[in-house]
């Protein structure tokens, strides 16, 4: 029997790549504010200026923040493009750069959510980048090394970190690229 050596590593990387190149450099290209900060349904969670959000949680340290509830209330409420870009660009990965490549220290409470959808997706390729680079950085060997401390399971395999934020990106994202094309059958002219 002829077995094939797999190298999970590039495979791993090559997962996000492949959809950045393919799917979200092209699909988020040219987001409006009004976009990013449109919401389908009464009472979404976004990204608000400072101070006028009624979520009972207000994340951030600039000059916007964004809604949260602990406990997250049943069912969660719906959420908008700016705040699922905030979970992406902070909680999937500014963290994660910060528990693991030597960025610096990032939290839902200490970030500094983005008032455009330029900037958030400045911060996203930023976060995106250093993400990709970290991992690239692990090589095959790295990917067995346990995540320690700084995760909910610390003898956990980088591996297993790696599958979680290609699913989030993946899961995330594809949110995203739906709500533009909503955003854009209900309110929008096709471009």
């Amino acid at each position: 029997m002829h077995t094939n050596s797999v190298d999970y590593h590039h495979e791993l990387l090559e997962q996000i790549t492949f959809h950045r190149a393919a799917l979200w450099d092209r699909r988020l290209t040219g987001m409006t504010d009004e976009e990013y900060f449109w919401s389908p349904v009464p009472g979404a969670w976004s990204i608000h200026p400072r101070g006028t959000s009624t979520a009972p949680i207000q994340g951030g340290a600039g000059d916007f923040t964004i809604d949260f509830a602990f406990p997250e209330p049943d069912p969660a409420p719906f959420t908008t493009i700016a705040w699922r870009l905030g979970h992406v660009i902070v909680g999937v990965l500014a963290a994660r750069n910060a528990a693991h490549f030597g960025a610096p220290p990032a939290s839902y409470e200490s970030w500094e959510y983005a008032g455009t959808a330029e900037e958030a997706l400045v911060q996203l390729n930023t976060q995106l980048d250093t993400w990709l680079d970290g991992v690239a950085s692990l090589g095959q060997e790295g990917l067995a090394v346990p995540v320690g401390e700084a995760e909910p399971y610390p003898e956990a395999a980088m591996a297993v970190l790696v599958l979680h934020i290609n699913r989030e990106l993946i899961y995330h994202l594809s949110e995203v690229c739906l709500l533009r094309d909503l955003y854009l059958h209900t309110n929008g002219v096709p471009a």
